[in-house]
């Protein structure tokens, strides 16, 4: 009844990011899965004017495949290939940041079909809707405007939020570095910087998406901290565990930390993989048996 890790990626990734870690898993002698949500991986759009050399017009204007794709949508796939796992044996749902979101609502839906829900510097909703943390002081430190530099047209009026990470602005880039990768070398972060996909959806979820203590809150559950993340402060992310220990008391988060960035425990992957292998071996069996 060896576990089946089933990991979830962030705003803009896709399964690709994962591919190191899973690697190291494989090699302690893990399985995984990589998702990738609708509209992400070979779902994604990569316009002609995304291309070099660059049509920043073009660029601003042309549609994408996640146009329209919602929170919900993310959910029903995540449950479908938690659906397949769980044929297998129990299941450890691991999401990182936006992923977070889908991971929680999945649970909220189908708590039956997870063994253990493993948080890294990811979203797990409580007292106010994602966006809402956004205006929050633990998030005070976020450089927005350097995101904001980065935004390729109106979302309103594409349906999505696109973002030119293939953009040679070295202050866009320096900023995006600091935000996402602060300790990795500029190599590692240009390498990761052209993983990412332009296009990711509006819909972060309502309160209707916030972890629900009846469902969400049966589920054994991890925070693994990134003690150096810059896009997601440690401040926000313990008052996510916060919340999450206040709403279900009698189930508070294993909590961990590694020293990272938000995305270089995915560039030297090794440390995640044997905290990783920790919590599996915490998953004796199934959920309810």
């Amino acid at each position: 009844m060896q576990p089946t890790f089933v990991l979830v990626h962030g705003a803009f990734a896709n399964s690709f990011s994962f591919a190191p870690l899973q690697a190291e898993l494989g090699l302690l002698g893990h399985r995984s899965v990589a998702v990738d949500l609708p509209g992400h991986g070979f779902g994604a759009t990569y316009p002609r004017a995304y291309q070099a050399p660059q049509d920043l017009e073009g660029l601003a204007t042309a549609p994408g495949s996640i146009k329209g794709v919602t929170l919900a949508d993310n959910a029903a796939h995540l449950i479908g290939v938690l659906e397949r796992a769980k044929r297998n044996g129990p299941v450890i749902l691991v999401s990182h940041s936006r992923g977070g979101a889908t991971a929680t609502a999945a649970a909220n839906a189908r708590p039956d079909l997870i063994d253990r829900i493993v948080y890294v510097a990811s979203w797990c909703p409580v007292d106010l809707d994602v966006n809402d943390y956004y205006a929050e002081p633990e998030m005070a430190t976020v450089d927005a405007a350097a995101f904001a530099q980065a935004v390729a047209g109106d979302p309103a009026e594409l349906g999505l939020l696109r973002t030119n990470f293939r953009t040679a602005n070295p202050d866009v880039l320096a900023a995006l570095k600091a935000a996402f990768l602060a300790d990795g070398t500029d190599e590692e972060f240009l390498t990761f910087l052209n993983t990412f996909q332009p296009d990711e959806n509006l819909d972060a979820g309502t309160s209707a998406d916030r972890a629900q203590a009846a469902t969400w809150g049966r589920v054994p559950k991890t925070y693994v901290r990134l003690a150096d993340d810059a896009s997601m402060p440690l401040a926000l992310q313990d008052r996510l565990i916060r919340e999450g220990n206040a709403l279900t008391p009698d189930n508070p988060y294993d909590v961990r930390t590694l020293a990272s960035s938000h995305l270089k425990w995915l560039v030297d992957p090794a440390p995640a993989a044997r905290l990783l292998g920790e919590l599996a071996a915490l998953v004796d069996s199934p959920a309810g048996s």
